[in-house]
């Protein structure tokens, strides 16, 4: 449990912790099925409650930091959806102008709209590879995984380089008609909302959403190798001629995700903007429920996912890649959010899935309530 400086904010972690008597128990347990370590952070109408479990670094001792920095994976696409849409709110973009118009140096098939790319329904080619319902896959364009990646991984990737090359592979359905996750929709929202400002994603983050809810922990960090303040850390398992190698994969030029994922924050800035977010504070009441309007497949909104449980309507979004993750929970009305940073050993056949879908399962159970059958 965190402690606090005043008589106030201790008696209400206190009742928040009444709330949750099995969690950090339950955060244990599932640091035992495989993670180094996990820190969980819970804000409702109770106050907080906070947790960790495991370890910071491989063979010390220490506790993940609470609030520590973690790469957040996809949460970045979030972030990234809701300066799109604070831009439409502004009247320099319209959802469905189609993206060419913004981004006329792309050859772009004229009836992908920005809201297909905020929505995954464009059917770009995801540069970070493609799998496919028939469990074929095809490689990405930059190279994800094994030797190559951990050889490489502080290498700069120019984000027009990794659209044009996704864009010379073939489309995966036509436009509007289907539903495919790509990294590729959100490098181009980014390039979208830097040619209708003339300034970076970075300046415009800062002014749209890290400024005004005082996010001081959450980056983008462009091609910055370094995660910058407390943080546990990353770990990647590869084969090397043979022979099973580990390192610390911490520090990494995140410029091969762009903004499908390279943004940094901590539970305590995602809790601050979800809750921001869905309460109304950032977006006007339509954009925000175009947000959080689900497409009829996967559920996924603009930025968000749509998720319907016993007890009601989830918000989320989860992210990780590299031996780092983030999971990103809110309520529909932003009063109860969950979110959580984890540090793990990764790996090309990306084998701490099915450990890290259970984790996230019994979580949201014990905090949200079971899920419908």
């Amino acid at each position: 449990m965190t402690s606090n400086a005043n008589t106030t904010a201790n008696t209400t972690t206190t009742v928040a912790a009444q709330q949750y008597p099995t969690l950090q128990h339950t955060i244990e347990e599932i640091v035992a099925t495989g993670f180094v370590g996990l820190h969980v952070r819970v804000d409702d109408e109770h106050g907080e409650w906070v947790g960790t479990a495991g370890h910071s670094m491989l063979g010390e001792s220490a506790p993940p930091p609470i609030n520590g920095r973690v790469r957040i994976g996809s949460n970045t696409k979030t972030f990234v959806a809701t300066v799109v849409l604070q831009l439409v709110a502004e009247g320099k973009i319209a959802l469905d102008t189609p993206a060419v118009d913004y981004l006329p140096r792309f050859e772009l098939d004229p009836r992908i709209t920005v809201r297909m790319l905020l929505q995954h329904s464009s059917g770009i080619f995801n540069f970070t590879g493609e799998f496919y319902e028939d469990g074929t896959s095809a490689p990405g364009i930059v190279a994800w995984g094994g030797k190559d990646w951990v050889d490489n991984r502080f290498r700069t990737h120019r984000t027009d380089d990794l659209v044009r090359r996704a864009l010379a592979e073939p489309a995966r359905f036509e436009p509007g008609t289907d539903w495919s996750y790509a990294n590729t929709n959100y490098a181009l929202a980014k390039l979208l909302i830097e040619a209708v400002t003339g300034h970076s994603l970075a300046e415009e983050m800062q002014r749209l959403i890290l400024g005004p809810l005082g996010l001081t922990d959450t980056v983008v960090p462009e091609t910055s190798t370094e995660i910058g303040g407390p943080h546990a850390h990353a770990y990647y398992r590869y084969d090397d001629a043979g022979v099973e190698k580990t390192v610390d994969v911490t520090e990494q030029n995140p410029s091969w995700i762009s903004s499908g994922g390279d943004m940094i924050s901590t539970s305590k800035d995602l809790h601050t903007f979800l809750s921001a977010l869905l309460s109304g504070k950032l977006l006007p009441a339509p954009l925000l429920a175009e947000m959080i309007t689900p497409e009829a497949k996967v559920g996924y909104g603009l930025g968000v996912f749509v998720q319907q449980r016993e007890n009601g309507t989830l918000i989320s979004h989860n992210g990780g890649h590299g031996g780092h993750a983030a999971l990103m929970y809110s309520t529909l009305d932003g009063t109860k959010t969950m979110t959580a940073a984890l540090n793990y050993i990764d790996d090309a056949d990306l084998s701490m899935s099915a450990t890290f879908q259970a984790a996230t399962q019994r979580l949201l159970d014990e905090v949200f309530g079971a899920a419908q059958a």
